[in-house]
This record gives C-alpha cells, sequence and structure tokens, in this order.
C-alpha cells in the first residue's frame, strides 16, 4: 500500500514472522523523518505503539520494518457508510482507549517525551485484535523529559485537519504535547461521526463541521440525537467520546486536558463529564 512517506509492502522473515516493509521515497529531503522515526521508535515499548523490527540504510535506499497489521489502518473502518456496524461501539471504544493510552505514554512513560505530530486514523494501524498502534513517527519531535513543549520548531508539521492551532500560529499559543491532544481529539469526533468533520456535501449547513454540531446538541440537549448512531450504538459511548473530543479540540492549549487527564476521563461516565465550553473554531488549517 502506500503510506504517508513512501510505499509498504508486505514481507515474511526466515522465521515465518510476517512484516510490513516501509521503503521511504528516494529523495534527499527524507533524511529527517528516517533518523526521526529510527530514533523515536527505538525508544518505545507498548502494546499500543508500533514495535520497529529492524532497519535498513543504504545509499539513497531506507527501509523501515514493522510487524504486519492485518486490519490495515483505522481510517478504512470509519470513514465508510456502516463502520458502527462492522465494527461496533465497544470495538470503536476500546480502539479510542487505546490511542489514548499510546499516546499517554509517548508524552510521559518512555525516557524521552515524544510529540508525534501526525495523530490521524491513517496512523493508527489494528492487529488482528483491533488493538491499535499508533504508527509513522517521521515527523515526531523529542522533548526533554523534564517539559513537555518545544521551545523551537522549523515549519508547520501534520496532516490538514488535526493540527493544532498553535502548530499552525504561535499566536495561539506554545506547541507542546497539547498539540497531540487536539489532533486525537479530531480523531475521536471522526470516530463518533464516522465521517470526516469538515465535510460540504451535507444536506444541513448545521452538519458541515461536526464539532460544531455535536457540541450544539451535546449542550442544548445532552444528547446527539437525532444522530445517526448505527444499528448498535450506545448513546453512552458515543456521548463520552464526543464530549472527550471536544475537550481535546479547545482552541487554547492550556484549556485542553493531557493525556492522563483523557485517561481519567474515559473512566466517568457521560453524565459525570462537563460539556466544555464552545471555545474551538474552524480550524485555519482545515482547507
Amino acid at each position: 500500500g502506500q503510506g504517508s512517506y513512501g510505499m509498504v509492502y508486505k514481507g515474511t522473515l526466515a522465521n515465518g514472522r510476517h512484516v510490513a516493509v516501509k521503503f521511504l521515497h528516494d529523495t534527499t529531503g527524507n533524511g529527517e523523518e528516517f533518523v526521526n522515526e529510527v530514533i523515536s521508535i527505538r525508544r518505545t515499548s507498548h502494546v499500543n505503539v508500533v514495535t520497529l523490527l529492524g532497519f535498513c540504510l543504504e545509499g539513497s535506499k531506507r527501509a523501515l520494518i514493522y510487524d504486519y497489521m492485518p486490519n490495515g489502518s483505522l481510517d478504512k473502518f470509519i470513514y465508510t457508510e456502516n463502520s458502527k456496524q462492522a465494527l461496533g461501539w465497544e470495538i470503536l471504544y476500546e480502539i479510542a482507549t487505546g490511542i489514548a493510552r499510546g499516546l499517554e505514554y509517548l508524552h510521559r512513560g518512555c525516557n524521552t517525551r515524544i510529540i508525534h505530530f501526525d495523530i490521524k486514523p491513517q496512523n493508527i494501524l489494528l492487529d488482528q485484535d483491533f488493538v491499535p498502534k499508533i504508527a509513522d513517527f517521521g515527523l515526531a519531535k523529542l522533548c526533554n523529559p523534564k517539559e513537555s513543549y518545544l521551545l523551537s520548531m522549523d515549519g508547520m508539521r501534520g496532516t490538514v485537519g488535526f493540527i493544532a492551532p498553535e502548530v499552525f500560529s504561535r499566536r495561539f499559543g506554545v506547541v507542546s504535547t497539547k498539540s497531540d491532544v487536539y489532533s486525537f481529539g479530531m480523531v475521536l469526533l471522526e470516530m463518533v461521526g464516522g465521517r470526516k468533520n469538515l465535510r460540504a456535501s451535507v444536506e444541513r449547513e448545521s452538519e458541515v463541521y461536526f464539532p460544531d454540531w455535536a457540541h450544539s446538541h451535546l449542550a442544548q440537549f445532552g444528547s446527539l440525537q437525532p444522530f445517526d448512531l448505527g444499528f448498535d450504538g450506545p448513546e453512552e459511548i458515543a456521548k463520552k467520546m464526543a464530549t472527550i473530543g471536544l475537550w481535546c479540540i479547545q482552541i487554547s492549549p492550556a484549556s485542553r486536558p493531557t493525556m492522563s487527564k483523557v485517561l481519567e476521563m474515559f473512566e466517568k461516565s457521560a453524565d459525570e463529564l462537563e460539556i466544555p465550553p464552545k471555545q474551538f473554531i474552524y480550524s485555519p488549517i482545515q482547507g
């Protein structure tokens, strides 16, 4: 398949183990991304982060070897008409909490804090049991273990629709682990909506930007109805995921929870979670 930075192939090792081999594009600009990915992932060991089995650096050829993920990436399950029926809300919820645990580990659990900078459904891989694995560390930045923010950064990083406002413009705040929290919130809301958060092809204008629609309904009615929650969609799970997602996409980084706080929020019932203030905008980099 086609990944963010090159082609990905399925392979088999001599011992029969299936692997994914990611060949990076042969361009001079990929050197930093390759080194970032190797350094970042070699420092990690967590069930919700991909395991780097090996790499190749030979001239202009660069390749990364990971465990093969038979269920591919999350996007193919949430951008379909029957996403909730295909996975079910319980599995979607487990995937969401797994991503949160993986991010919390990157931000706090490993020796060096890692800001991923490209959290999106395409970079969440699913193993045979639909356990999520955070992948594609090409844009990642390492932080001092005692700090959670970056003093400087060269240019904008990330994918349109998931980039935190402060990454786009420093006038919104300091770039930090909270920038990943924003991206995670956008992923959560797309999981709930089963669609891109910004979509022009909808019948009602109020549904163009899903986070706006979700906030309005939760604030006014305490519910996501009449939104189609799927065949067996428990309102409790959808409401909880949407509420947490809305907290994560607050404009001000200081208003967003840490990933540790997000995990605490997942432990509460939907009714225990306060609806956040409407402190978000159409992201300036939504396109």
